[in-house]
């Protein structure tokens, strides 16, 4: 049987990091055709892993000018983040709060925009709210910048719910503890986080849960 994802265009943000990496792996052997969203201007030419097929370039803040690139885009993953570690100071917060929460939500808003304004295909946007939302993490305002994007979905969810809405879906995706730049101490490698995901995705109507147990 051919994957649900075979042929199916994903756009995946965080393309560079260790999941990110990994998924695109896993999804290209799933048939679909991948979209790095980057904010490096080297264009990954010299990054290591799998490579998406195509790669365009976006920086928070400029969200809008994305549209363009998601309208045929089928699942948007969206998978960036800062870390400040244990740094606090208001110039850490409020960039961990525009990366982890606001440029989230803003590219939410954007792709449920134009899933209302194509009435032939669903559209579906994945995010990867971390284990910050059900556990404690090493660094306060990541877990904190995190959380609020996952209570923001979870209030999207509802309306969606409330108003039968079925051309835009959300998956929460919900990951234990991953080694990776973000987090070093990660228990579980990228790659097995992946292919979970990937399995889960096909099953789960919302939350999608990966934990090391």
């Amino acid at each position: 049987d051919k994957s649900r994802f075979n042929g199916l265009k994903i756009a995946i943000t965080g393309a560079n990091g260790s999941l990110g990496k990994s998924l695109i792996e896993v999804l290209k052997k799933e048939g679909a055709y991948l979209i790095g969203l980057t904010h490096d201007k080297k264009n990954n030419s010299n990054s290591e892993g799998s490579k998406p097929d195509e790669w365009i370039l976006w920086s928070c803040g400029k969200e809008r000018l994305l549209s363009s690139s998601l309208a045929n885009i089928d699942i948007l993953i969206l998978n960036h983040g800062f870390n400040p570690k244990g740094m606090i100071e208001s110039n850490e917060i409020n960039k961990a709060l525009e990366i982890n929460s606001l440029s989230h939500l803003r590219l939410i808003e954007i792709f449920e925009d134009l899933a209302a304004s194509n009435k032939h295909n669903s559209k579906e946007v994945w995010v990867n709210t971390s284990e910050a939302e059900i556990q404690i993490a090493f660094s306060p305002v990541y877990e904190i910048t995190k959380r609020l994007i996952g209570e923001l979905i979870s209030l999207k969810k509802s309306k969606l719910l409330m108003e039968k809405r079925n051309s835009f879906i959300i998956k929460k995706l919900i990951l234990g503890p991953f080694k990776s730049k973000l987090n070093p101490q990660g228990i579980m490698r990228p790659e097995f986080v992946a292919k979970k995901i990937i399995q889960k995705a096909e099953k789960e109507d919302y939350l999608v849960i990966v934990s090391p147990l």
